[in-house]
C-alpha cells in the first residue's frame, strides 16, 4: 500500500507542477499564445492544477504537498483512509509521502520545460524564466515574506484538516477553489508557494536544465518558501488537533 501511495504522490504532484508551472509559462514567456499580464489566469490555472492532481493521486489521499503531510502528521490524522486500509501518520510513512512529492515535482517541472522548450530558448529576462519554476517576492524582506508564506499555508492546511469531518465533502473542487482564493487574496507579496516541494524541486530543475541565459536560481531566497509553509502547516496542525478535541 505504501508503494501505491508513493507512486500516487509522484503522479499527482507531477500533474500539479506540470499544469501549474505551465500556466505561468503560458502567461509570462515570450511569444506564447497566452502571453500578457493575467494574474487571475495564473490563480485559476494553479487551482485547476490542484483539482486534476488530487484526482490523479486518489490512491494516497492526494497530499501533493509536504505541508499537507506535516499538518496531518501534527494533528494526528491518518494520511489516508480508504480502500486497502489506513496509512497512519508516522515518521516512516511521512518520508514516503515526501519522497513521492519531491520526485513528482521535479518530473513535472522538467515536463513543463519540454512543453515550452522553444519559448525558454527565446531571449527573456532571467527572472522571468526562473518565475516559471519557482516563486519570488515582489518586495524582498525575508521576515515579511516568511510571514506571508506562513499565513497562506496555514489557511490551506487548516481548511484541509477541518474539511475532513464536515458533512459537505465536495472534494477536489473545493480545495482547488481554496488555492485560487489564496492566490487571489494572499499571493501578491511572494507568489504563494504554500508548498515546499512546489518551489524547491522546480528550482532545482531550473538549476540543472540547459536553459539559455537563465541566470541565477536565487538560492538566497529558496529557504523562505520551504520554511514558511512548514511553520504554517505545524500551526494549522496544532490548531486542527485542538479544534477536533
Amino acid at each position: 500500500m505504501l508503494l501505491d501511495a508513493f507512486w500516487s504522490e509522484v503522479l499527482g504532484t507531477a500533474t500539479l507542477i506540470l499544469l501549474g508551472a505551465g500556466v505561468v509559462a503560458n502567461v509570462i514567456l515570450p511569444k506564447t499564445k497566452g502571453f500578457g499580464p493575467d494574474w487571475l489566469l495564473i490563480n485559476f490555472g494553479w487551482g485547476l492544477a490542484v483539482f486534476l492532481g488530487v484526482y490523479a493521486a486518489f490512491k494516497s489521499g492526494a497530499h501533493l504537498n509536504p505541508a499537507v503531510t506535516v499538518g496531518l502528521w501534527v494533528a494526528g490524522d491518518a494520511f489516508y483512509k480508504g480502500k486497502g486500509g489506513t496509512i497512519d501518520p508516522t515518521f516512516g510513512h511521512a518520508m514516503v509521502y515526501f519522497a513521492g512529492e519531491a520526485a513528482g515535482a521535479f518530473i513535472g517541472a522538467v515536463l513543463c520545460w519540454l512543453a515550452y522548450k522553444q519559448h525558454f530558448d527565446e531571449p527573456a529576462d532571467p527572472g522571468v524564466k526562473l518565475a516559471v519554476f519557482s516563486t519570488g517576492p515582489q518586495k524582498r524582506s525575508y521576515v515579511w515574506n516568511l510571514i506571508t508564506e506562513i499565513i497562506g499555508t496555514f489557511v490551506l492546511v487548516f481548511w484541509v484538516l477541518v474539511n475532513g469531518p464536515t458533512p459537505t465533502q465536495i472534494g477536489p473542487l473545493a480545495v482547488a477553489l481554496v488555492v485560487v482564493a489564496i492566490g487571489a487574496s494572499l499571493g501578491g507579496p511572494t507568489g504563494y508557494a504554500i508548498n515546499p516541494t512546489r518551489d524547491l524541486m522546480p528550482r532545482i530543475a531550473h538549476a540543472v536544465l540547459p536553459i539559455p541565459e537563465k541566470g541565477s536560481s536565487d538560492w538566497s531566497y529558496a529557504w523562505v518558501p520551504v520554511l514558511g509553509p512548514i511553520i504554517g502547516a505545524v500551526l494549522a496542525g496544532l490548531l486542527g488537533a485542538a479544534w477536533a478535541s
